[in-house]
């Protein structure tokens, strides 16, 4: 576990070193969510260097977040940059997915790989999720659960996961909800020029 800041913000993430000759796997959570999201063998590959950080205002992170994607994306840059990492494949689930996307198009020329999760070049967001975080955030945590879980799903991960999605303050809900309903890419996929999987 670490930290370091970006742009005055302390930000937490866990890191496994790896060997120089290898890709450096960054693996981004989706909305409302943590680096512990990413199962723990994922996140300690034996000699492949995997980094996984709490986005801004996210569990242990500081900060509010940002309502764009854009605006993680720039985060995310500013992280890679500040890590001095290289050669890096981006793993993204959901709106981490949305992150990654932005910044093959950009073309950062540390990013040498995406790896989409659950994502999409388009991802909107139901109303009655955009519409009751902030007046009824339990009741839109109780929608994000229902839609994000199968009814089949153990009791007890459906549990956990509706306790730590409703840690996440309100305002960093929405603006997470709010830069994934606006991210649409479609046009622009053909521009991607790193392997994607």
């Amino acid at each position: 576990m670490a930290m370091v800041n970006i742009d005055g913000q302390t930000i937490f993430y866990t890191q496994q070193n790896g060997r120089f000759d290898r890709p450096t796997l960054l693996l981004l959570h989706g909305a409302g969510g943590r680096h512990s999201d990413w199962p723990g063998k994922l996140r300690h590959l034996g000699e492949t260097a995997v980094y996984t950080p709490d986005l801004p205002g996210h569990a242990q992170s500081e900060g509010t977040g940002y309502d764009t994607i854009g605006g993680y994306a720039d985060f995310v840059l500013a992280f890679i940059r500040a890590l001095q990492l290289h050669n890096v494949v981006v793993v993204g689930h959901s709106m981490g997915g949305a992150i990654a996307q932005t910044l093959a198009l950009r073309q950062t020329p540390e990013v040498i790989g995406l790896v989409l999760v659950g994502s999409s070049a388009r991802l909107r967001v139901g109303d009655p999720i955009l519409h009751n975080i902030l007046p009824d955030f339990n009741k839109a945590v109780g929608i994000i659960i229902k839609y994000a879980w199968s009814r089949y799903a153990q009791p007890i991960q459906v549990g956990l996961a509706k306790r730590m999605l409703a840690e996440t303050r309100p305002e960093v809900l929405y603006g997470d909800f709010s830069a994934c309903n606006q991210f649409d890419v479609r046009g622009q996929l053909h521009q991607i020029g790193v392997p994607t999987l």
